[in-house]
Formats: C-alpha cells, sequence, structure tokens
C-alpha cells in the first residue's frame, strides 16, 4: 500500500511516515500543497493523509484534485481544524474521515485500515485466479482454501500482481506501487518478495517471470 503524507510540519511527517514505514507501508511525504499536485500526477496512491492549512496550495484544492483522477486516492484529513463545520466541510469536499491534532498515532493507523476496507467501486475487492484467491477489504490471501499469512509488503505485491489480471508488471512498475520513494531502483526487493511469495503460496506457483518483461500471475 502506497501513502502519500502531506503535512506542512517537517518533524511532524518524519514521525508519522516512520511509524507507518516500520508497518510495512511506503510513504510519500509533500511538505506543501505545490509539491502534493506534483506527485499526485505522476504516482498513484492508495490513500493520502492530507493537512488542510497548507502553505503553496490549499488542503481543500488538493483533495478537489486528487478526486479527479481515474484512480483517486482514499482521502484522510489530518489537520487542526476541530471545529464541527470545518468536519463537515472537509468531509463534504470528498474526504473520507477526518483526524483533528493532536491525535494518536495508534488511531491515525486505526484510522487508514478501515478506510482501506471499505468497498472500491473502482476494483475488485475479492479477485480469484484458479484455486488463489485474494480477499483486498479483509486483508486475507487463501490457495485451495488454505489461508496463507503475508507481510504487507507481500500482500500488496500479490494484490498488484492479481489485479493485473495476467498482464505482465516489470520489477520497476511493482517498485513504483509498492515501494516509495526513497526505494533504491537498483534493489533485488521485488526479486526477494516474489520468492517468498512463490514459497508461501506453494507449488505450482501462480507466478510466472517472463524473462526481460516481469512477473504475472497465471
Amino acid at each position: 500500500m502506497r501513502l502519500l503524507l502531506v503535512e506542512d510540519e517537517p518533524d511532524l511527517a518524519d514521525v508519522v511516515a516512520e511509524g507507518l514505514r516500520d508497518r510495512g507501508m511506503a510513504v510519500d511525504i509533500a511538505l506543501d500543497g505545490i509539491v502534493a499536485l506534483e506527485k499526485l500526477s505522476t504516482t498513484e496512491f492508495d490513500v493520502m493523509i492530507l493537512d488542510r492549512g497548507l502553505p503553496g496550495v490549499h488542503g481543500d484544492e488538493v483533495c478537489r484534485t486528487a478526486l479527479r483522477a481515474d484512480r483517486a486516492p482514499r482521502i484522510l484529513m489530518l489537520t487542526a481544524y476541530d471545529a464541527v463545520d470545518m468536519k463537515v466541510e472537509g468531509l463534504r469536499i470528498g474526504a473520507d474521515d477526518y483526524l483533528t491534532k493532536p491525535f494518536s498515532f495508534m488511531e491515525l493507523l486505526a484510522r487508514i485500515e478501515a478506510i482501506m476496507r471499505r468497498p472500491d467501486l473502482r476494483a475488485d475487492d475479492v479477485v480469484a485466479r484458479g484455486d488463489l484467491r485474494v480477499d483486498v477489504a479483509r486483508r486475507e490471501v487463501t490457495r485451495a482454501g488454505r489461508p496463507i499469512t503475508l507481510t504487507s509488503r507481500e500482500f500488496w505485491v500479490l494484490v498488484e500482481l492479481v489485479r493485473a489480471d495476467g498482464r505482465v508488471l516489470s520489477a520497476e512498475q511493482l517498485l513504483e506501487r509498492v515501494w516509495d520513494e526513497n526505494a533504491d531502483p537498483f534493489t533485488n526487493a521485488v526479486r526477494t518478495v516474489i520468492k517468498n511469495l512463490r514459497h508461501k503460496l506453494g507449488p505450482p506457483s501462480p507466478i510466472e517471470t517472463i524473462v526481460a518483461g516481469g512477473y504475472r500471475v497465471r
């Protein structure tokens, strides 16, 4: 799962991003609305944690712009605006949830998990490929009815592969979608995750390697 954290307080942004990364999430940071719009124009994010009172471009306009994308992120507004009418306004603009500062990190994490469990009208939440079944909303994977425990990174790589519906995804594409902007483009992290997935899913492996191409689920 890839997140965009838009927060103009650098220290807070670093602490929140570190906490989310420790839980296997890929997190990009934007310290103002201008950079946020630039990142949204080049990268698809699953969730955007958005401060409203941003320099450059106001958070409300960032929210409206994000929602116009073909694959808009879920949006959690994180802000010091705590008046009820401000919360109502933020939700009516299009935010999925609203959390005021100061906040508990565990509550932030729970709210992210909650909005990701909601049905997504843009993509199937349960995808089956042969005897492999991936329930995105519940974060559950089974093969031939056998439950399989995956790390967060393994799970989201598998989600990208099954949602590709047989199309080949390169290692670079998987890095772009599942890791964050700090990922080393020359890393073998994708290969390692694919190896672990094959081991956990068991033979015959549903993940096929395409020479000089990438990976796909058969």
